[in-house]
């Protein structure tokens, strides 16, 4: 017992050691008066948010014509609140590291917060009639589905697509923070790894899903299939003269109409075009383009069969 409570007389010289080390590494850790966004409450807000996309498949059952509206119209008017609060939080992190300022108060962070709150809510239709389209070319794309109930309950592929469909949105009202950690959330969750920036258009399907990844400046159009381990990411960096890094460049590839893409395939570069209709075969690697109506794949592996002694 003695040996241990002098143990625990440590404790407060270990926390100022600690605390010292926030001083002198200052670039882990916040510490202002102005608050980042909270990541458990905007991971609540995309649960409310699935809730509102596929109402009836998510936490709240038996709804109905008769109680729909009351149910949707708590959320939204929660959401408006939820969403207000951390928009004013990323956009005043976002200002006040562009304008080495801490909580500046000339600029009314509040009324831009729910501007695009609003905004993104009045989105929200729409993004439906995506992910409806989403959710029928799984079933059309994978004849092992039983029906779309499977595909919303179970599949991870529509699970990542959603919190893109919706972080994308966020995106493009230039809300900044949240839309990553929205997605990140969604890689964790999935083992699917979508960037907010990246532009996908309707009929999206993702078979299986694990270790796909899709770079923030990857452009695809409509009607593409993807299958697990598929990579569309960056083959260079290009950098300016004093070695940083260019970051507004196109630097993953475009993928046009009716493209599948088969397990582990890898397609680098900016400049790379998959033209429509093409299928791209099981791990191959590409860093060139491909014109409409190819089949790329890679030659087949030569076996040999041998009796085992």
């Amino acid at each position: 017992m003695a040996a241990d409570f002098r143990r625990k007389e440590q404790l407060p010289e270990l926390t100022d050691c600690i605390i010292e080390s926030y001083c002198e590494i200052g670039t882990i850790n916040h510490l202002g008066h102005c608050p980042l966004p909270s990541y458990d409450e905007v991971i609540g807000i995309v649960r409310n948010l699935k809730e509102i996309i596929f109402p009836g498949y998510q936490r709240r059952q038996n709804l109905h014509l008769g109680n729909v509206t009351y149910h949707i119209g708590d959320l939204i008017d929660s959401l408006h609140d939820k969403l207000t609060q951390q928009i004013c939080r990323a956009l005043r992190h976002e200002y006040d590291l562009k304008h080495y300022a801490e909580c500046d108060q000339s600029v009314d962070f509040e009324a831009l917060g729910q501007e695009k709150a609003i905004r993104f809510l009045e989105s929200l239709p729409e993004v439906r009639q995506v992910l409806a389209s989403d959710v029928q070319a799984a079933y059309t794309g994978d004849p092992a589905a039983d029906g779309l109930d499977e595909i919303i309950f179970c599949y991870p592929g529509l699970e990542a697509v959603t919190v893109y469909r919706l972080a994308h949105e966020l995106q493009r009202l230039q809300v900044p923070l949240i839309p990553r950690m929205m997605s990140e959330w969604a890689h964790n969750q999935t083992g699917i790894d979508i960037h907010p920036r990246a532009t996908i258009g309707s009929s999206f399907f993702i078979d299986h899903g694990t270790g796909v990844v899709i770079g923030a400046t990857c452009e695809i159009a409509d009607n593409v299939k993807l299958y697990q381990g598929v990579t569309l990411g960056a083959w260079s960096f290009p950098t300016d003269a004093n070695g940083n890094l260019l970051r507004n460049t196109k630097r993953h590839p475009t993928i046009e109409d009716n493209v599948v893409i088969y397990a582990n395939a890898t397609i680098l570069g900016g400049d790379t075009v998959i033209g429509a209709n093409s299928r791209i075969g099981a791990s191959v690697s590409l860093k060139k383009s491909v014109l409409p109506n190819t089949i790329v794949t890679i030659d087949k592996p030569s076996l040999q069969f041998r009796v085992a002694s």
